[in-house]
């Protein structure tokens, strides 16, 4: 068994990896506390052999995380930097480190899936999107604010959009609560299906779209082509990055 770790912006996903399922698997948000929640949840979990993780946070919040790994399992938790190429995906940045590891191991888990050629799209607080073609090239993506993180900052970045309740979404508003939702998430949908068509040819035609995230759910009707929901991705390619990189290999 191993313990695989995702640290979000948002929260933390973890599952317990037993051959090809998950044990059990949970979640923590930022905004609680860390430690106290992961050690009450971890505590009667059954001794990993490893614990891997994928982190898009700061290192103090990765050395809290790892810091009950080790207590309970007198274990140390490996973070996987997103790397050139593994698990037959290419890398598209020139300086492979800045891709975040999260959208690395996206499309680690599409194509060993076998959903390549596709586009994905993480909604979060980022709107991160990618085109992963059939051979596992990464032709290279966009980041964008999530739709939440949109209306957050204009609100914050104006005097008189202040809604006074949370909108809802829809084709035109008349209202200010229901336009600062509307559009924001309408932006986002819209820039997803813009991308799409663009990247269309380079895929060969007719790429799968896969929507993961915090978001995705609320975000995948809004949307005028067909998409799949593609849930814990980044802990689907952590195992399938597991599976293939044995312990002596990331040692050395």
């Amino acid at each position: 068994m191993r313990l695989l770790l995702d640290l979000g912006n948002t929260r933390l996903k973890w599952a317990l990896q037993q051959g090809a399922v998950w044990r059990t698997r949970g979640a923590v948000g930022w905004d609680e506390d860390v430690g106290d929640a992961l050690h009450h949840a971890w505590r009667d979990l059954p001794t990993p052999r490893e614990v891997l993780g994928a982190s898009v946070v700061d290192s103090a919040r990765e050395a809290q995380v790892a810091a009950v790994a080790k207590a309970l399992w007198s274990l140390d938790t490996y973070w996987l930097r997103t790397p050139a190429e593994a698990c037959g995906v290419r890398n598209a940045y020139a300086e492979p480190q800045r891709l975040g590891v999260d959208r690395f191991l996206a499309m680690v888990a599409a194509q060993a899936s076998g959903h390549s050629p596709c586009v994905l799209a993480g909604v979060g607080t980022a709107l991160t999107l990618d085109a992963l073609a059939a051979d596992g090239r990464h032709l290279g993506g966009l980041i964008a604010p999530g739709p939440q993180l949109m209306q957050q900052s204009l609100v914050s970045a104006t005097s008189r959009v202040r809604p006074e309740r949370p909108g809802q979404v829809l084709d035109v508003a008349d209202n200010t609560a229901d336009a600062v939702a509307s559009g924001c998430w309408q932006a986002a949908a819209a820039l997803i299906e813009r991308f799409t068509a663009r990247m269309t040819p380079a895929l060969g035609g007719a790429p799968l779209l896969r929507i993961g995230g915090g978001d995705a759910a609320a975000l995948l009707p809004l949307l005028d082509q067909p998409a799949q929901l593609a849930e814990d991705g980044v802990l689907h390619g952590l195992a399938v990055w597991a599976n293939t990189h044995s312990l002596s290999a990331r040692a050395s």
